[in-house]
């Protein structure tokens, strides 16, 4: 299978791309390989796949259209991962823009594409942040996620939205993941766990919004990477039951799904921060401050209803998860 991947040298789409190779596909990887963190951390992803004779890496931003429909049309490609995006939900208060490039026109270039050269299969990236004030836990793809409370979760839900246009339309299969906090090795520096880490290692004190009694799903990996794999090769369809006068969120009558993703474990933040105080066998200085505008209290996946479609099932616990993290961070930075 021919692969496109957006968003290569970016966390999870650098750890895809490696999967993906493993298992004998053809990938063409693309990314911007902007500055929104450390652009030499997103080289290094790169050139650990680059000795690969079946990856080809082209740096390109997906909001490029020009650029984008000329690597479509001479692609020739099977299938496309589009984890191309602005992340993060505090950059989205000062930068909003970005979001909306990145987001909304990065991801139009991408259903473009799949429409006009017969993708058999779009998957791509959402977030738990869709489900913005909604306090009914665990968060199920059949709960309605009409109140988002950042940019960066509108836009996320724009995609789904999207998504189902094209599939409704033009008949691309589109599958929406709704990834959960997800952590380990090559992880992204504006996350918790390597900014916690680099800061104890530095005598520093870490930032802890709220009373740090707050909860994330917190989502290893490779169980990511699993599910991304396992969804990619199982094409969304059509549900013949679908009811459009009692329409369920999470399906349709078109080839289109959204399914959570996450590790099915919620852990209060104080408890991930003592993992990682055991892990570095030093005490963390923890400064607490106010929840910020845009962050959600707590989050957790009902993986039901992906576990169903394609088996999967999440088995990386923290404390399997952060050591392992810590172990490639002090390799990485000899620290």
């Amino acid at each position: 299978m021919r692969v496109l991947v957006t968003g290569a040298a970016g966390f999870v789409g650098a750890a895809t791309t490696h999967r993906l190779l493993n298992r004998g596909d053809d990938v063409v990887g693309i990314d911007n390989l902007n500055p929104y963190y450390d652009p030499k951390l997103k080289a290094a992803r790169i050139e650990r796949l680059s000795n690969e004779d079946r990856f080809e890496f082209i740096q390109m931003d997906c909001a490029d259209r020009d650029g984008m429909a000329n690597l479509f049309q001479h692609g020739k490609f099977d299938t496309v991962v589009h984890l191309a995006a602005q992340a993060g939900v505090r950059y989205s208060l000062d930068h909003p823009f970005a979001y909306l490039e990145a987001n909304l026109n990065g991801f139009l270039t991408v259903l473009e594409g799949c429409r006009h050269h017969d993708i058999k299969h779009l998957v791509y990236a959402s977030s738990s942040s869709v489900y913005g004030s909604n306090q009914n836990l665990p968060f199920s793809v059949g709960d309605n996620v009409d109140h988002p409370i950042s940019l960066y979760a509108a836009t996320k839900k724009s995609n789904e939205h999207m998504a189902h246009v094209y599939a409704h339309l033009y008949g691309v299969p589109c599958t929406g993941l709704r990834f959960f906090t997800v952590y380990g090795p090559w992880g992204r520096p504006d996350m918790a766990l390597f900014r916690f880490v680099e800061s104890i290692l530095k005598n520093e004190p870490i930032p802890v919004f709220g009373n740090g009694e707050q909860t994330r799903d917190f989502t290893y990996i490779d169980d990511i990477v699993e599910g991304v794999l396992r969804t990619l090769d199982t094409p969304a369809t059509g549900d013949a039951n679908w009811n459009p006068e009692s329409p369920d969120p999470g399906t349709s009558s078109a080839p289109w799904r959204v399914y959570n993703i996450g590790g099915g474990r919620p852990v209060p933040l104080l408890k991930f921060i003592s993992c990682i105080e055991t892990c570095l066998g030093q005490k963390a200085v923890m400064d607490f401050l106010p929840m910020q505008p845009g962050d959600v209290r707590h989050t957790e996946a009902d993986v039901q209803a992906l576990s169903e479609a394609v088996g999967y099932t999440p088995s990386t616990p923290i404390d399997e998860g952060i050591p392992r993290f810590v172990d490639w961070y002090r390799t990485y930075y000899q620290a």
